[in-house]
């Protein structure tokens, strides 16, 4: 496997849209950045929750994986203490599908740059 898809699937990971834009497809990957960094942002905006792993309910562990498709957001969540989720708030299941569907986008946008670091799709 090649070194360089690995790393642009990493980056794609790690911040939305980097693996793109390592991989020189700059407006493709500015697009995803602008459009998963809203999505997130309006997500936290509303009072969602950013899930931890917590094994002993299995439809939490599935929250969990989708928040991790986040990234760097979600490490910074666990350590800053915030997405911590808002029950009070209306918006609060809203915001939380949010931050699930814009770390479950990042996942589709990583495996696109991997594809395109490997050849497979132009």
């Amino acid at each position: 496997m090649k070194k360089k898809a690995l790393l642009a699937g990493f980056l794609g990971w790690v911040i939305p849209g980097l693996g793109h834009i390592y991989l020189r497809r700059y407006y493709r990957g500015l697009i995803f950045l602008a459009a998963i960094s809203l999505m997130s942002w309006l997500g936290l905006a509303m009072g969602g929750k950013i899930y931890p792993l917590q094994a002993e309910n299995p439809l939490t562990v599935l929250a969990f994986f989708s928040d991790l498709g986040n990234g760097l957001l979600y490490f910074l969540s666990r350590c800053l203490n915030f997405g911590l989720g808002e029950m009070e708030r209306v918006s609060f299941e809203f915001g939380t599908a949010y931050l699930a569907g814009a770390g479950l986008l990042n996942y589709l946008i990583m495996l696109d740059a991997w594809d395109i670091a490997r050849g497979k799709k132009s």
